[in-house]
């Protein structure tokens, strides 16, 4: 029974604690890069890929092959062993072990192994290009997470004071001091706000059930991530030549190493196209061997109950030529082993082909590939200048999204400077409610522009720090 409790308030105290788990950025990243489907997708392409070049490695070695049959026949059929046509049913079996070499095909063989090296180098870079992907989408959503439940803190806190105010302001509509529309204007403020607390609610609920489907959590009401204050530091990449972002980015973004591994390929399919144009020489060796279950017929002695028919006279010499009347016995078949060693032979050659004409189909895929290589040679140029479009966009981003921010926290502290002012004029009875609600309407806005603002750099900094090279896995608040 101890065991039993024991083992029960263990299972309990590891599903509360797997319930009130607390997600990180580091955390959510790392789960999403191993567990979502697209990276897992990916993958697998890079497996098929390392497939393909195993098979390339493959066209460099010898084939061998055997092959085996045995068949009954009924009927007018030919004995294999002796070669006489007979009505019979027999059992027949032949075998054969063939034995085969590339000896040139033009380079084809190494050039296909080439081209499956530069394949899985694509498949290497789609695959951290989606990881890249993956990582800003799960640090989108995560930032997202955290804007609204600042921005339900805001929505709160201004809630708490609303209602302290409506009880100072009741006491004092009770004392006669202040009329009381000014208490229903307080109502009213109260009653929006709760409104502004249940939307804000909502977005973080939608928010956190849209991280977990991008995580692949299907426990919707547990999930929560880590409550954090997010500091702005100052950041050295930000402070760098853009130049120099760019030039790094060059280096290491997959998007670049993707479309310059596709110019390579189509390269190397133009030379594989090439090697049409070469003659190819293969070599082999063949040894085959059969045997029959049929009886054999042999030819014995003269047979005296046959005399010898004339068929014809020699006319120099007016022999007589007569048919041979030979007695023939039926024996029944050799060993299997033995028929298999009499009957045995080999073929060995060399096979050499050359194309001479194929209705110029080699000639107009040569050119089909060399206007592949001038398309994606324009790609690669393109998604260059894209790059370089996107890394300083992203640079002149958060450039301006911190100054936003900056600007937001000057603004931030004049409101709160605003409403203390009018909190004071309020007490002593210099504005009205009205007034009042619209100045504290006005600092929660600012505050609301102060956090927006805030997620807003951190996450262009985010971007920035990817097209810098810092791996997505090291992607940090």
């Amino acid at each position: 029974m101890l065991k039993y409790i024991l083992f029960i308030s263990c299972y309990l105290i590891g599903f509360l604690s797997a319930a009130q788990k607390q997600w990180t950025l580091e955390e959510c990243i790392e789960h999403a890069l191993k567990n979502n489907i697209s990276i897992k997708q990916s993958e697998i392409e890079l497996e098929l890929a390392d497939i393909q070049k195993s098979d390339a490695i493959g066209n460099f070695l010898p084939s061998l092959n055997a092959s085996a049959m045995n068949a009954w026949n009924t009927g007018l059929t030919q004995n294999v062993t002796t070669g006489i046509l007979q009505t019979q049913t027999t059992r027949n079996s032949s075998y054969s072990i063939t034995a085969g070499v590339n000896l040139f095909n033009g380079l084809r063989n190494i050039r296909m192994h080439q081209r499956a090296v530069l394949s899985k180098l694509a498949a290497q870079y789609n695959v951290d290009k989606m990881k890249d992907d993956i990582a800003l989408m799960v640090a989108n959503s995560y930032l997202q997470i955290l804007l609204n439940k600042a921005n339900l803190e805001v929505v709160e806190s201004q809630n708490r004071l609303t209602q302290e105010h409506f009880q100072r302001s009741s006491d004092l509509v009770d004392a006669g001091m202040l009329p009381r529309g000014d208490l229903l204007e307080i109502q009213a403020t109260d009653a929006n706000e709760k409104q502004r607390i249940a939307v804000a609610e909502n977005e973080v609920r939608i928010s956190l059930i849209n991280l977990a489907q991008l995580l692949l959590i299907k426990d919707y009401e547990n999930f929560d991530i880590a409550d954090r204050e997010i500091e702005i530091l100052p950041n050295e990449i930000i402070e760098k030549p853009v130049r120099e972002i760019i030039s790094i980015a060059m280096e290491n973004r997959p998007e670049i190493k993707i479309a310059e591994n596709r110019v390579k390929l189509a390269e190397k399919d133009l030379e594989l196209e090439r090697s049409n144009y070469y003659p190819s020489l293969a070599g082999f060796f063949n040894y085959n061997t059969r045997e029959s279950g049929a009886d054999r017929i042999l030819q014995g002695g003269i047979n005296p109950d046959e005399p010898a028919m004339p068929i014809g006279i020699v006319e120099e010499t007016g022999q007589v030529v007569v048919a041979p009347n030979f007695a023939f016995i039926t024996e029944p078949p050799l060993p299997f082993v033995e028929q298999l060693w009499r009957n045995d032979g080999v073929s060995y050659g060399v096979q050499l082909n050359v194309p001479i004409f194929n209705g110029m189909s080699v000639r107009n895929n040569v050119k089909r590939r060399k206007l592949e290589v001038q398309n994606l040679e324009y790609q690669l140029e393109q998604a260059q200048l894209d790059l370089e479009s996107t890394v300083y966009q992203a640079f002149i981003d958060v450039k301006g999204a911190l100054k936003a921010y900056e600007a937001a926290e000057v603004a931030l502290q004049s409101q709160e400077l605003a409403f203390q002012y009018a909190n004071e004029r309020y007490d002593v009875g210099l504005i009205n409610a009205f007034d009042f609600s619209q100045a504290k309407l006005r600092l929660d806005n600012a505050k609301i522009e102060v956090n927006r603002s805030k997620f807003d750099y951190v996450f262009k900094l985010k971007v920035l720090e990817l097209y810098f090279g810092i791996s997505p896995d090291q992607l940090k608040l």
